[in-house]
C-alpha cells in the first residue's frame, strides 16, 4: 500500500481566511449591524432592511480591502502582522481584485433601495476609497468620515415608502461619530503613519491632543442626539449617554507606544450607544 501526501489546498481556498482578516471584519460588521437596525428602526420593513445590510457590507467590505491594497507596502514597513498583505499570507492583488469586486455588488446592491438612496450611499463608499487613495494623507482627513457617516441616515429614510431627507440632527450626529471613530483609528499608529510619510489631521494634531478631542467629538454626537430631537428628554437616554461617556473617555486610555484595537472597539460601543438612541427614536428620523 503506497502512501500519498496529503493534497495541498487550492491557492484560492488558503487565502479565504487571509481574505476576511484583511477586510477589517469588526467596522465591517459593526456598522452594517447599526444600520441594518437603524433601518428597521425606521420602517424599511424585511425586505428593505435587507438591502441596506447588504449594500453597506458590500461597501464596508470594498473600502477594507481597498485599505490593505493601497497601504501594503507602509504595512509591511511598519510590520503589521495583523495585517494579511503585510505579512505575505494575501497578495496585494489579491485585495485589490477583491476591493473591485465588492465595489462592482454594492452598486446594484445599493440601488435596491431606490436611485436616490443608492446614489448617497454610494456617494458614502466614494468617501471612503477617496480617503484611502488621497484624503488619508492630507489635512483634510476627517472629511471623507463626516460625510460618510453623516450620509448613512440619509440612505436609510431616502429609501422609505415615501422618501425623504433625514432630520438634522441625525446627520450632525452621524458627521461628528465619523470623525471621532476616524480620530480613535488613528490613535495607535499615529508614529508609524508619521514615519511612513502619512500626514492627515490626526498625524499633525498628535497623540495627546487626539486622546481627547475623540471623545469630545463622540459625546458631543450623542449630546446632539438628545438635544436634538423633539420633547422631553427620557431617563434611558440620559442612562445611555452617561454610559457613552465612560464608554468614551476609557477608549483613550491607551499608553503611548502600545498598539491597541481598544479605541476603535470603544468607538464602535459609542456608535453603537449613539444608534440605540436613534433607533429609540424610530421613524422620528425622516
Amino acid at each position: 500500500m503506497s502512501l500519498h501526501a496529503p493534497r495541498a489546498l487550492p491557492s484560492t481556498t488558503r487565502r479565504v481566511p487571509a481574505l476576511l482578516r484583511s477586510c477589517h471584519p469588526e467596522p465591517a460588521v459593526a456598522v452594517t449591524v447599526l444600520i441594518t437596525a437603524l433601518a428597521v428602526a425606521a420602517g424599511r420593513g424585511a425586505a428593505g432592511s435587507a438591502a441596506v445590510a447588504a449594500a453597506v457590507l458590500a461597501g464596508q467590505l470594498s473600502v477594507g480591502w481597498c485599505n490593505d491594497a493601497v497601504d501594503a507596502r507602509r504595512d509591511t514597513i511598519s510590520g503589521r502582522c495583523d495585517k494579511p498583505v503585510a505579512t505575505g499570507e494575501l497578495p496585494p492583488r489579491a485585495a485589490a481584485t477583491a476591493a473591485g469586486t465588492a465595489l462592482g455588488l454594492c452598486v446594484p446592491l445599493s440601488l435596491l433601495s431606490g436611485v436616490a438612496a443608492g446614489v448617497a450611499h454610494l456617494g458614502m463608499v466614494a468617501m471612503g476609497w477617496a480617503y484611502n487613495l488621497v484624503l488619508k494623507h492630507t489635512v483634510f482627513s476627517p472629511l471623507p468620515y463626516a460625510v460618510a457617516f453623516g450620509s448613512l441616515p440619509a440612505f436609510v429614510t431616502l429609501g422609505l415608502p415615501s422618501p425623504s431627507w433625514p432630520v438634522w440632527w441625525a446627520v450632525a450626529a452621524g458627521a461628528l461619530l465619523g470623525v471621532g471613530a476616524h480620530l480613535v483609528n488613528a490613535l495607535p499608529d499615529i508614529e508609524d503613519d508619521l514615519g511612513t510619510g502619512v500626514r492627515g489631521l490626526p498625524q499633525r494634531l498628535g497623540r495627546e491632543t487626539c486622546r481627547w478631542l475623540a471623545p469630545c467629538g463622540m459625546l458631543t454626537a450623542v449630546g446632539v442626539l438628545i438635544a436634538g430631537p423633539p420633547g422631553a428628554v427620557g431617563g434611558l437616554s440620559e442612562a445611555l449617554a452617561a454610559l457613552a461617556g465612560a464608554v468614551a473617555i476609557a477608549g483613550t486610555a491607551v499608553p503611548a507606544g502600545v498598539r491597541s484595537r481598544w479605541p476603535f472597539r470603544a468607538a464602535i460601543v459609542v456608535a453603537g450607544i449613539a444608534v440605540a438612541q436613534l433607533v429609540l427614536r424610530g421613524s422620528d428620523i425622516a
